[in-house]
């Protein structure tokens, strides 16, 4: 099970009240959230393994080179070197070092890999399992992942995690139109706002599932634009030659990585607290009570 960690805890900050505070007064809603959802995670699903995967750099800078408006209305602050700073509540940003530090504790692996987002490193383990996956995220973006012949599907929590959406092959093709090897070209084709991606003028979702369906994928659109004979209208013609540029580069930033170097970590399901002080310590000093105590209880039972 591999974890979009900050969309989840970004959904938990607000889906729990804020007046869900630490005994100093310190809102806390994030990191009780993560811990429910987690632990209802781990009870409805049983894995065998757990990786809460890190955005270790949530704008890469070899994506914006590509595309410059990825991302840039999320931007708080521009850094000569590192990360740019992402716009988040302020009461959300103190809160992420705390969720660090309780996964550390727990023993649940954490992992954000250098110049790289979580989906790329979703995408590298994904890669490499050998057995079936379940992506757990709140972006759509990770469904290009979903693969029935090797037991790849994403959780979508639709609200709270008590309600997931369960997405396969199937699900995909009914909404969509396509399965997940054809959700990245028909994501970059429709665009998408949230991230900064414009997409091709005059080309929405629909438009693009019927392309993709009569001409495979975006290798096969892309032929279709310079043959005559090719059953596209003028005004598609004339719109997918126009975004060319962007065409050629939207492949590399939209499709998700499948070669970050992950470090050599244990991503076992812990049964027992890597650090039993330190997670009492973090469980009195943010007051994360039946929160931390449930999924302790779930974890070693």
């Amino acid at each position: 099970m591999l974890l979009d960690t900050a969309s989840l805890y970004f959904r938990a900050y607000f889906g729990v009240p804020d007046s869900v505070r630490a005994p100093d007064g310190t809102p806390v809603n994030a990191v009780r959230g993560l811990l429910d959802f987690i632990d209802r995670l781990v009870k409805d699903h049983h894995p065998d393994h757990l990786v809460a995967c890190m955005d270790a750099d949530w704008r890469p800078h070899w994506r914006v080179e590509l595309i410059p408006s990825y991302k840039a209305h999320r931007v708080a602050g521009e850094r000569p070197e590192g990360p740019d700073e992402e716009e988040v509540p302020d009461t959300l940003s103190p809160q992420v070092p705390v969720i660090e530090a309780v996964l550390d504790a727990l023993g649940i692996a954490r992992v954000g890999v250098a110049g790289y987002e979580a989906d790329d490193v979703i995408g590298t383990y994904t890669a490499r399992a050998a057995g079936p996956v379940d992506i757990v995220t709140g972006d759509r973006d990770l469904y290009q992942l979903v693969d029935d012949a090797r037991g790849v599907r994403v959780l979508y929590p639709v609200k709270g995690v008590g309600t997931l959406s369960l997405t396969d092959e199937a699900a995909l093709r009914e909404k969509y139109g396509v399965d997940g090897r054809g959700y990245a070209d028909l994501a970059l084709l429709r665009g998408d706002p949230s991230d900064g991606l414009p997409g091709v003028p005059g080309i929405g979702e629909k438009t693009a599932a019927k392309l993709l369906a009569e001409f495979g994928d975006l290798a096969g659109i892309r032929a279709a634009v310079d043959d005559p004979g090719a059953k596209l209208t003028p005004s598609q013609r004339k719109r997918l030659t126009e975004a060319a540029p962007y065409l050629d580069v939207a492949p590399k930033v939209v499709r998700v990585a499948g070669d970050v170097p992950l470090p050599d970590i244990a991503t076992a399901l812990p049964r027992a607290p890597r650090d039993a002080a330190a997670l009492d310590e973090l469980g009195a000093r943010w007051g994360l009570g039946g929160s931390l105590q449930r999924l302790l209880t779930t974890l070693t039972t």
